[in-house]
């Protein structure tokens, strides 16, 4: 018997569009057969009085999908709408007081944006009432820009910064002193806790010159498991002839001990653009279509180096050309950023500028607002060594030093830090790198107390002048620091103090032309005591690599494959 075709041998239902129906009735009856499920939904009648009054408000789609808002734009807006909230809380306490000297009317009242609208230069939100407060803006300007443009306004306190003034506006812990102050660093601090819990690429930033003071010790606290891209800033500092080689081994070797999440090490220059193009391509690769926040301590660099990546940025990028046009604002002043600033320099993701984190342990923290141009080192780094046989001060001899060494003398580094030497070899020699306008003083210890009080705010700056200089705190901390002498043939370590430099200890240093003792009188320890203001830190570590003969004594570490797998890798 003949196998029928598949649509003759399917029921009825089942046959081809083009084919007929061979039973019409049969369909038709099926279908009346069949039970229909019919659903009432019955609306109460509202009464008249209903009908007149107005609906409520439906609250506003955000999008979804390609439009839906990203983590960035959400985080920007939740700590916005804080600080706005904080802003008008104060200004209604402010109201209650004056309300019996003068009523103010309603349209009187603090204008500010809940929502992003906010200064571009430093992040505060912006307001129209308080022309002090950070984010000032005259009404004329907000009214005129409040519709679409007001992204593009820069507020008051910012114009003054980029003509060079130092306006302060971060007070309490890890402020400083000078000026008038409406934001503690707790606050700043505050508006990035909620970073641990995003899904986004941290952009870390550490001075090089200040490494230990600027590294943020508690920075899981902030970026929580989020991958880390650590960019290494002012790299064209450091003196002539240093060894990148070397410098990217110590960094890593440093990083390695901090047991964070990083990706990578690159070394930068946000002046000269060394080593940016490395850190473009790194973001790209690892963003994912997540947001890119730049991270740091206060007066780190964040603003010159989110500058100098869109400047490397436009150069392929159109968005990041257009976002040039409004960049952060510069300032030697720490705290210029008040606020997260985003900034929309490329696709698939936002870029943000976060508040530097203040740090109490920094001699910013102390210093006068207007000596903090002075800590900032703006040309290549001259390390200063001594002992030098020359008269200093009138107080001391060459015939002094080449007898018994630095030991018994005490240097003034500015007015910042007194190093004692209360043991040492007679050809230890200790060389300052720092800014090269604070002067090392050497005196003879019995006589340094009279010395500092005498030329402080003179000779002996920052502070600078007299009226500084009664307000100065003065050197109020002491530390020992014992160091062991392992190999007398490269530096033993080096103290670094934090927000200044580091001075490397030398145990033995042959170009001195210092007689050397006997082997029975040789000390396997020298001894150093240092004395810094109150809150500021000093730090000792492995000696960086830094100058011509750095490349000679640096050893690298044998590494195992397990740590060669894991140990990040570095660039320049």
């Amino acid at each position: 018997m003949a196998t029928k075709p598949l649509s003759m041998s399917l029921f009825p239902f089942s046959l081809p569009h083009k084919l007929r129906n061979p039973n019409p009735n049969l369909l038709q009856t099926i279908h009346l057969k069949r039970p229909i499920l019919i659903v009432c939904k019955s609306t109460p009648q509202l009464p008249a009085e209903a009908h007149q009054t107005s609906p409520i408000a439906q609250p506003e789609v955000q999008g979804t999908g390609a439009a839906a808002p990203t983590r960035g734009e959400l985080f920007l807006e939740r700590h916005q709408s804080v600080a706005a909230s904080a802003l008008v809380l104060n200004t209604d306490k402010n109201t209650k007081k004056k309300k019996k000297k003068k009523k103010e009317s309603i349209s009187d009242s603090l204008r500010i944006s809940t929502g992003v609208a906010s200064c571009y230069g430093c992040g505060a939100p912006l307001q129209t009432l308080e022309k002090d407060l950070p984010g000032y803006v005259d009404s004329e300007t907000y009214e005129l820009k409040k519709h679409r443009q007001l992204r593009t306004v820069l507020c008051g306190r910012c114009r003054l910064l980029s003509h060079g003034h130092m306006i302060t506006a971060v007070g309490g812990n890890g402020g400083y002193s000078g000026g008038k102050q409406f934001v503690s660093a707790e606050e700043l601090r505050e508006k990035l806790s909620n970073l641990r819990d995003e899904k986004a690429l941290i952009v870390k930033l550490v001075d090089i010159v200040d490494f230990n003071g600027s590294f943020l010790a508690r920075v899981r606290d902030l970026t929580g498991a989020n991958p880390i891209i650590l960019v290494v800033t002012k790299v064209d500092l450091l003196p002539k002839g240093t060894d990148f080689d070397c410098l990217g081994d110590w960094v890593v070797e440093v990083t390695m001990k901090k047991k964070l999440n990083v990706l990578s090490v690159h070394l930068t220059s946000s002046k000269s653009l060394v080593g940016i193009a490395g850190v473009v391509t790194e973001i790209q690769k690892e963003k994912k279509g997540r947001d890119v926040y730049i991270l740091g301590s206060a007066n780190v660099g964040k603003s010159a180096f989110i500058n100098a990546l869109l400047k490397m940025m436009s150069q392929k990028d159109p968005v990041a050309a257009a976002a040039r046009k409004y960049k952060p604002i510069q300032s030697a002043v720490p705290g210029t950023t008040l606020g997260p600033i985003q900034i929309d320099a490329f696709l698939g993701g936002k870029l943000f500028d976060t508040p530097g984190v203040h740090l109490h342990h920094r001699q910013a923290a102390v210093v006068h607002s207007e000596d903090l141009p002075v800590l900032a080192p703006k040309s290549r780094l001259r390390g200063q060594s001594f002992p030098k046989f020359q008269a200093i001060s009138g107080i001391m001899t060459a015939g002094d030093i080449r007898l018994n060494g630095l030991t018994g003398f005490s240097l003034f580094w500015g007015g910042l830090a007194r190093i004692d030497v209360l043991k040492a070899l007679p050809q230890t020699c200790l060389t300052f790198y720092g800014p090269n306008s604070l002067k090392v003083h050497v005196v003879p210890t019995d006589q340094a107390e009279e010395f500092y009080q005498k030329e402080i705010g003179v000779l002996l700056t920052p502070p600078t002048g007299k009226q500084r200089a009664d307000q100065w705190i003065g050197l109020q901390t002491e530390r020992q620091v014992h160091i062991k002498l392992d190999d007398k043939e490269r530096p033993a370590c080096d103290v670094a103090i934090s927000g200044l430099g580091w001075i490397t200890v030398e145990p033995v240093n042959q170009s001195l032309g210092i007689a050397g003792s006997n082997d029975e009188e040789i000390t396997e320890e020298l001894i150093l005591s240092v004395r810094v203001p109150k809150p500021v830190e000093v730090f000792v570590r492995s000696p960086m690599p830094v100058g011509k003969t750095g490349g000679e004594w640096y050893q690298y570490r044998e590494l195992t494959e397990k740590e060669a797998e894991l140990r990040p890798k570095w660039y320049f």
